[in-house]
């Protein structure tokens, strides 16, 4: 199985039962259901999994639902652990949350692919009720630790990197090895888990294929009239990251003059709050605090995985990667890598832009 941090952190909040539901967001592929479902049979006797709730109006409407699947399993809170996967097809259980929680009857753990869209579109958030944490690809460590690195071998790496001290030659190159794999095959869960068993590049691009159009499916189900405009957005990336500026030429995604970044901020927000394209904005002035002067008007995107960036650029021939080919520029490959990292650690995102 493979190893993600954000366990520690689901495991955490599952053992100490504070007052808040946790509600684990992400976009589609990054393995949330799977984690959750490992942990909450770990942790709790009876695991209750629900994704079909419909009609539900009140508290004891949703035990009555809940019942219909599980009524024998419904015990103490301390041992009853219920998970709503995909929680956002149904946002009126969003709302139903805060008052589950006040009821206090059993625990609860909730997951969704496009939360960040559809907290923004629910009319009564129940933000004092729920925990909201996001998961994202496998970070590089994560992908070390899958292919035979340990905890004690990262640490060794992290203080020598502190010390300023060479690794040997053997570990350095290992190091690059996985590295330049790591770029070709990303972070999404299947991908990683096609190279460990398989090393075949065939099963990792279609895996890292089918993700690609689940998103653009995704994004048409959000909002018919907006939709094509998403997928064509979401469809530029790269070639927006290839040109001199590598960010948002507003003018290039209709061709009509006069448009402005506000006359797509509903794409933008909804490739960015589902999780399957990261936003930078641009810093002008360096000073503390970034946010302060980050402007709205000039953003770049990237996508949120390495790996579908590179199956969109080079598909099949992984040479330009594995051969360190002169002739092509890998820099939207380390970019978005860079960006996907910073991310997964935390970081809000900035690039510096300045005409002097």
């Amino acid at each position: 199985m493979l190893y993600r941090k954000i366990s520690e952190e689901i495991q955490e909040h599952l053992k100490t039962q504070p007052n808040k539901i946790l509600l684990v967001d992400g976009a589609r592929q990054t393995g949330k259901t799977f984690i959750i479902r490992f942990i909450g049979k770990k942790l709790f006797r009876n695991f209750l999994e629900i994704n079909m709730v419909a009609n539900v109006s009140s508290v004891d409407d949703f035990y009555f639902q809940l019942s219909t699947f599980y009524g024998e399993k419904m015990d103490q809170k301390e041992d009853t652990l219920v998970f709503l996967d995909e929680i956002q097809i149904y946002p009126q259980l969003l709302t139903l949350l805060k008052f589950l929680n006040q009821d206090n009857r059993y625990t609860f753990i909730c997951s969704g692919s496009l939360l960040g869209v559809t907290l923004k579109m629910t009319s009564s958030i129940p933000m004092g009720s729920i925990h909201k944490i996001t998961m994202y690809p496998l970070d590089f460590e994560e992908f070390l630790l899958a292919n035979g690195f340990n905890s004690f071998a990262i640490k060794q790496l992290e203080e020598k990197y502190q010390r300023k001290e060479s690794l040997d030659q053997t570990t350095h190159d290992n190091l690059m090895y996985l590295f330049k794999r790591y770029l070709l095959t990303g972070g999404l869960p299947d991908a990683v888990n096609a190279y460990v068993e398989t090393k075949n590049l065939v099963k990792i691009r279609a895996v890292q294929q089918e993700t690609y159009e689940y998103y653009l499916t995704d994004a048409s189900k959000y909002n018919e009239n907006r939709s094509l405009l998403i997928k064509k957005i979401y469809e530029m990336i790269p070639s927006m990251m290839e040109n001199k500026k590598k960010r948002i030429i507003i003018k290039e995604i209709e061709n009509k003059k006069g448009k402005t970044g506000a006359d797509y901020a509903d794409e933008f927000e909804y490739l960015t709050s589902a999780g399957i394209a990261l936003e930078v904005k641009a810093i002008s002035n360096p000073k503390f605090p970034l946010l302060e002067s980050g402007s709205k008007n000039l953003v770049k995107l990237y996508y949120n995985d390495v790996g579908i960036l590179t199956n969109i650029l080079y598909n099949m021939n992984p040479d330009a990667i594995l051969n360190d080919e002169k002739s092509i520029n890998l820099g939207s490959v380390y970019e978005c890598l860079v960006a996907c990292e910073l991310k997964a650690h935390g970081f809000q995102l900035f690039y510096y832009d300045n005409k002097a």
